[in-house]
């Protein structure tokens, strides 16, 4: 395959993975790769490697199109402008009209589960942006991804130390999976040259409730962990305590009331589809990362 494939969010987390899969494990050739974000001098180590580095910023259409020129497969990784409502959809219809004046062949595009029927204060984004991508006649693949396992890791080892998870998710539950689990399925979709239109749903293999989780932190951390049931409002008011600004303590409260409603209780094999090997459980994650759930300078917890 001889496509070049653009990955924006390239300095992000799941940008890194994204790009890393696709040369250590599909063997895409780095000079087929290029590598965009707002700040391209935080890509040294991909461009010593032979991946192309260029400027994209989302608020400047302008550096999008230029971006984009001579690309025939764009994979967009949402936006972390989650301050603003209303600010990523703009980003990203933005990146969507470039890749429309670019002449991109193939648009990729980072999701979330069932973003038409979600409590999640930025699921309007998601389907506003796969809407606009069905709107732009150009081919695509929608990935939407699972809760991660990864999230966890913020409040978890908080949680541990004091023995105690405050969640509002009730009986619900979710199939969380690994960030690098979906940084692999991506790539492998990349990388497979399709030029069909398709969605998938990267999930977990089993949909845990909080207690399950609750069980499987305990044993892999060497630590007790209960479960205190609180409701939207009082869980919304300790995260602000603990000092998150407030548009993120909505987004988490607006996380566990889609769960307690039963919206993440989404269990697909896109994951094996796309990468053909098994997913990463959520024990042996947590197992992996037992020093970060056991460490003890993370007392602020994010």
């Amino acid at each position: 395959m001889s496509e070049t494939i653009l990955v924006t969010g390239a300095a992000g987390q799941l940008g890194q993975r994204v790009i890393h899969h696709l040369i250590e494990t599909y063997k895409v050739a780095p000079g087929q790769i290029v590598a965009a974000t707002r700040s391209p001098e935080k890509l040294a180590g991909l461009a010593s490697k032979g991946v192309a580095t260029r400027k994209a910023d989302f608020d400047d259409a302008a550096s999008l199109e230029q971006a984009f020129t001579g690309i025939d497969r764009l994979l967009i990784i949402s936006t972390d402008a989650l301050d603003t409502p209303g600010k990523r959809l703009a980003q990203h219809k933005a990146a969507v009209a470039a890749a429309a004046k670019a002449g991109v062949k193939h648009i990729a595009y980072t999701s979330m589960p069932a973003p038409d029927n979600s409590l999640v204060t930025f699921a309007p984004d998601h389907l506003g942006t796969e809407n606009a991508i069905k709107a732009s006649g150009i081919a695509y693949t929608i990935i939407r991804n699972a809760w991660y396992h990864d999230n966890y890791l913020h409040s978890m080892p908080h949680n541990l130390q004091g023995g105690k998870w405050y969640s509002a998710t009730g009986d619900g539950k979710v199939a969380t999976i690994s960030r690098d689990d979906c940084a692999l399925a991506i790539a492998a979709a990349l990388a497979a040259g399709t030029s069909e239109s398709a969605t998938y749903t990267l999930t977990g293999a089993e949909s845990l409730n909080n207690r399950e989780i609750a069980v499987i932190v305990s044993e892999a951390s060497g630590k007790p962990l209960e479960v205190v049931d609180v409701n939207d409002e009082q869980l919304g008011q300790g995260m602000r305590g603990a000092g998150l600004p407030g548009f993120v303590a909505d987004m988490l409260v607006s996380a566990d009331a889609n769960i307690r409603a039963g919206n993440f209780d989404i269990v697909t094999e896109d994951f094996t589809r796309l990468a053909g090997k098994q997913l990463q459980s959520l024990k042996d994650f947590f197992v992996a990362h037992k020093a970060a759930l056991t460490a003890s300078d993370n007392a602020g917890g994010h």
